[in-house]
């Protein structure tokens, strides 16, 4: 909760808020002190736009009434594409995001750029959910919740000498992101909630990339069912199948020390 914050000195502070269809959340953290750190899950009503939850989140949630230092609104979707940064143009947004997604008109394009990745991620929002926010944080900078993702996997990957195929596997949803030593290969995501379908796809994905089922690294992070399963059948195939420890990963920072706290948040607040 949110006892160990003084909000006396929130301009200091990070806020990070993530929306999710399965719940809000969101982070206070100074980066000047790690130990003045807190995370807080938001229930939200599934019955109610995403706007209005929102609203009703701002409203009850005193916390979220200080003034911060940042503000960064991570948003979960799997409407997001990857474009090269070269074959980028701001006013060509609306067209490359929908020419590999439907049109909808309640919602409002997005772009993150990766300088790590030498890519721009685009993706999509409710409109009214990205008014409302601007109006109350007129400072915040939004993100697709696969651009930290990819940020991180892209420095992590030049670690080595072999390719890696990074998953993160949630609930409903496997997204992909593929290196070869820091270049991005692939971001996808899949719908799939069953061991069989995220088998499938990532040998798929591997195979179709002529990864090395020796030397090449399937690295794993989320929190999925029937994990031990999971990685009974990947290494049945594959030689090279790691889980990715968040703990281990960023040393044991105060962050990484709570468990229902998303990777991708981890990933934005600690690769900033």
């Amino acid at each position: 909760m949110t006892e160990r914050i003084d909000f006396s000195k929130s301009e200091q502070y990070t806020l990070s808020i993530r929306l999710s269809a399965d719940g809000f959340s969101f982070s206070i953290y100074n980066p000047l002190g790690e130990s003045d750190f807190c995370f807080v899950p938001y229930p939200v009503n599934a019955s109610y736009s995403m706007t209005a939850n929102i609203k009703e989140m701002l409203a009850a949630t005193e916390a979220l009434k200080h003034p911060y230092k940042r503000i960064n609104i991570l948003v979960d979707t799997s409407r997001f594409t990857p474009v090269p940064f070269e074959l980028f143009e701001d006013e060509q947004m609306d067209a490359l995001f929908y020419h590999n997604f439907p049109k909808n008109n309640n919602e409002i394009v997005l772009c993150n750029v990766l300088g790590k990745s030498n890519v721009v991620v685009l993706f999509a929002m409710d409109k009214h959910a990205h008014q409302l926010l601007v109006e109350h944080f007129p400072t915040a900078r939004f993100f697709s919740t696969a651009s930290p993702l990819t940020e991180y996997f892209a420095q992590k990957s030049r670690l080595g000498n072999s390719r890696k195929l990074y998953a993160h596997i949630r609930k409903h949803l496997l997204e992909v992101f593929c290196y070869d030593k820091g270049k991005l290969l692939l971001i996808n995501s899949f719908a799939c909630k069953q061991t069989s379908d995220r088998v499938y796809y990532l040998l798929y994905i591997w195979q179709q990339l002529g990864y090395s089922q020796e030397r090449d690294e399937l690295q794993l992070t989320g929190k999925p069912d029937n994990k031990d399963e999971l990685l009974a059948e990947l290494r049945k195939y594959l030689r090279q199948v790691f889980v990715i420890n968040p703990k281990a990963e960023f040393n044991r920072s105060e962050i990484s020390k709570i468990e229902d706290i998303p990777f991708d948040m981890q990933t934005l607040l600690l690769c900033e």
